[in-house]
């Protein structure tokens, strides 16, 4: 019994120093291994670029006709804007001559404002010939145009909109300061002419409208 006690302290003596003599021999390794770590970051980059569409709008033909018995007449075309523009965009008309609405020699006044620029309800004085528009739309301020989604019917201008003349420089009749949807952003011009106590000569009469849609 005595014996077989001393043998198992041999045993377990000689494993603690193998033990140790594998710890000394593997250490080295192990803290090599930890030690051989390394990162590194890429910079993906994607530029996006600005664009603008406008599209088509319809020719117009105003009605009715003016004449004997009728006085008024109204008419309607729209552009559809598209933008990824981060800080949006501008739709801005123009017309290419002053008088825009002619037909020869002879021409209807452009609409005029009691505060020149600023629109306002439609009203010609009597003796007088005008041809004006309005707009209206989701990014159209109805504080300036008005609030009504139509331009009118029957030839009579829509009450709830206001009108004023065009000018051959751009005026501003939408804004949007983000990026349109998909679909884009609809905005409708309506035109509006009339002759109150006085004829206007017969003839055919037109005028070039431009709209600009401008990225901000």
């Amino acid at each position: 019994m005595k014996t077989k006690i001393i043998i198992n302290k041999k045993v377990a003596i000689g494993l603690f120093i193998l033990f140790l003599f594998l710890i000394v021999q593997f250490y080295p390794i192990v803290e090599t291994v930890i030690a051989a770590t390394a990162t590194d970051n890429v910079i993906v980059t994607l530029d996006v670029t600005t664009g603008i569409t406008i599209s088509d709008g319809a020719n117009v033909t105003m009605a009715p006709n003016l004449g004997v018995t009728a006085d008024q007449s109204i008419g309607t075309s729209s552009w559809i804007v598209k933008t990824n523009a981060a800080l949006g965009y501008t739709l801005a008309v123009k017309a290419s001559a002053a008088p825009a609405l002619v037909s020869g020699a002879n021409s209807f006044a452009d609409f005029t404002e009691a505060v020149s620029g600023t629109p306002e309800v439609w009203s010609v004085a009597s003796g007088a010939k005008e041809f004006g528009y309005s707009a209206f739309g989701t990014d159209t301020a109805t504080a300036t145009w008005g609030t009504s989604a139509s331009c009118g019917a029957a030839g009579i201008p829509a009450v709830a909109q206001n009108y004023v003349g065009f000018k051959i420089t751009d005026k501003t009749i939408a804004t949007r300061a983000t990026v349109t949807p998909n679909a884009g952003i609809t905005t409708t011009i309506c035109f509006a002419a009339q002759q109150n106590a006085v004829f206007a000569a017969s003839g055919t009469y037109t005028a070039t409208i431009t709209a600009t849609a401008l990225t901000l």
